[in-house]
């Protein structure tokens, strides 16, 4: 089986191609990694599928763009399925080496975005998001082996390239699976890996 990580959420699919906040937006100077799935801030996510916490880390901190909140991630190898970044909570529930089950709270959803601090100086997509209230989601990122370092070009869910982290996926093959944990497996091929470190300094603004 495989669960949607946010019972709570208004919408049940992933964002189609194109909209905002799926899988590799078009953002101007940067694509988006992963898809975001906006509820109410406080919104349990949980495990899309049992696994094994592999990291923990603070995603966003207005010490590296001064528009964000302070949100954290939670990384999570679902053997045979993928390895699952859920990203910009509030909180997280668990740590590394914890073993999680299916539908599992690994966290809360958070305000990655402080609209006060938004100017004009804030890319178009971020301004949106303030107008339209959708500050609060959860920033799920799929790989089919840990990425590695993966450095200057990662910052707050986006990628400042055009040519992807060869281990990155689209989300959407594996939640477009909800319910048949066959099917999301059979989509994706997996590979042995090494750690992973974003360095906060490397971060861009």
């Amino acid at each position: 089986m495989v669960t949607w990580p946010v019972p709570d959420s208004p919408a049940k699919t992933p964002p189609e191609k194109g909209e905002p906040g799926s899988f590799w937006e078009d953002r101007g100077d940067r694509l988006h990694c992963g898809i975001d799935i906006h509820a109410p801030a406080g919104s349990t996510v949980v495990a899309i599928a049992d696994g094994t916490v592999i990291e923990t880390g603070v995603q966003t901190d207005p010490a590296w763009v001064p528009y964000w909140n302070r949100t954290w991630f939670v990384l999570v190898d679902h053997q045979g399925i993928c390895i699952a970044r859920y990203a910009e909570l509030a909180d997280i529930t668990v740590r590394k080496g914890d073993a999680v089950r299916e539908g599992e709270c690994l966290g809360h959803i958070g305000s990655v975005i402080d609209p006060g601090r938004v100017t004009g100086t804030a890319p178009a997509y971020i301004r949106t998001l303030v107008r339209s209230g959708f500050t609060a989601m959860l920033h799920l990122e799929c790989y089919r082996s840990p990425p590695g370092l993966l450095g200057e070009k990662y910052s707050g869910g986006n990628w400042f390239g055009r040519e992807p982290p060869s281990a990155l996926c689209d989300p959407g093959i594996i939640l477009t699976a909800v319910g048949d944990r066959d099917r999301a497996s059979r989509s994706l091929h997996f590979t042995p890996s090494a750690e992973i470190l974003i360095r906060p300094e490397e971060r861009p603004r």
